[in-house]
């Protein structure tokens, strides 16, 4: 099959363009940054046959140039995303044209070539929902998004669900949950498993803030039942991918410190953040049942994993 990956150069993107190619698949990715496997549009391309172009999903010119350029394609993950709640809030012009437009230019050219959409959402759509978080809730009860982030992808989810209803489009929505593991660079923005860390290996404070509970998910994990996705295509399902061990954000910090090694005094503990889910609770019984969808790593054993991979990265001891 082949198959467009949009942010391919993302933390989950470009692990699922991997998993894609080894199972086969011809993938072209596409994502903001310049990169020598890509297609050159007014020049000569080296590289044959390409396997990426550089694309901005919020200029539909660019969307559609990659299309007519490179497809046609069977399906399309849209990865390509303005990811978190604090990154929304510092750069909401950037987050709102992405999120919104780019998502909306996807969806135009789908409605026209009728390839099968696997679009990213987020657990933020749940807001403060405070029992299971099942796929469902969305749709039996009002939920109030706490920030523009969440707003940003259930805005997202309406116009998937729209076109789908006025065009017959055929696609798929994933939540994810709190993804995490080697190949996630730091960034202030990113998780929290990745930024405590991240802090904890160079030495640096980070701030817990108590009483918010999550599921980490091992992004291999996250990876490989995203590819699955393709063997059991079920047009109009939605699905959480998320872990299946409910951990407190003090209980993270705990696996932290042991893991690294690091001195406890550079954890600062504050009461809850403000405008941010306190607990989620994910149920991932159709994530199973549909795409295979394991848990392979205890938080501990994924969190050393990840810090490993870190010190290489980082050079640090």
């Amino acid at each position: 099959m082949r198959i467009l990956v949009t942010g391919g150069l993302g933390i989950v993107g470009s692990g699922l363009v991997k998993e894609l190619r080894s199972r086969g698949h011809e993938v072209v990715s596409s994502d903001l940054h310049h990169q020598p496997d890509e297609i050159g549009f007014s020049l000569r391309t080296d590289v044959d046959p390409p396997g990426y172009a550089r694309c901005d999903v919020g200029e539909f010119r660019q969307v559609e140039r990659v299309f007519e350029r490179t497809g046609p394609f069977d399906y399309v993950f849209h990865c390509a995303a303005e990811f978190g709640r604090w990154n929304g809030e510092d750069f909401y012009e950037t987050l709102w044209r992405t999120n919104a437009v780019g998502t909306k230019n996807i969806i135009r050219l789908q409605e026209r070539l009728k390839f099968r959409l696997i679009h990213f959402s987020s657990s933020e759509v749940y807001g403060d929902w405070p029992e299971i978080m099942l796929e469902s809730v969305m749709d039996e009860h009002e939920i109030k998004q706490m920030n523009d982030y969440a707003m940003t992808k259930w805005v997202n989810e309406m116009q998937v669900r729209n076109s789908a209803i006025q065009y017959g489009t055929e696609s798929v929505v994933v939540r994810l949950f709190n993804t995490y593991g080697p190949g996630e660079y730091y960034s202030p923005y990113r998780s929290v498993n990745c930024r405590f860390l991240y802090c904890a290996l160079n030495n640096l404070p980070f701030t817990v803030f108590r009483g918010h509970y999550r599921t980490s998910t091992f992004l291999a994990d996250t990876v490989r039942t995203l590819a699955n996705i393709t063997n059991n295509f079920r047009p109009g399902e939605t699905y959480n991918i998320g872990g299946s061990h409910h951990h407190s954000i003090e209980d993270l910090a705990e696996v932290v410190l042991k893991v690294t090694g690091a001195d406890g005094g550079l954890v600062q503990y504050r009461e809850s953040e403000i405008l941010t889910t306190k607990t989620k609770r994910v149920d991932i019984s159709k994530s199973v049942r549909d795409l295979d969808h394991k848990n392979s790593f205890a938080l501990e054993d994924g969190m050393r994993l990840t810090a490993d991979w870190m010190r290489s990265v980082y050079k640090v001891q």
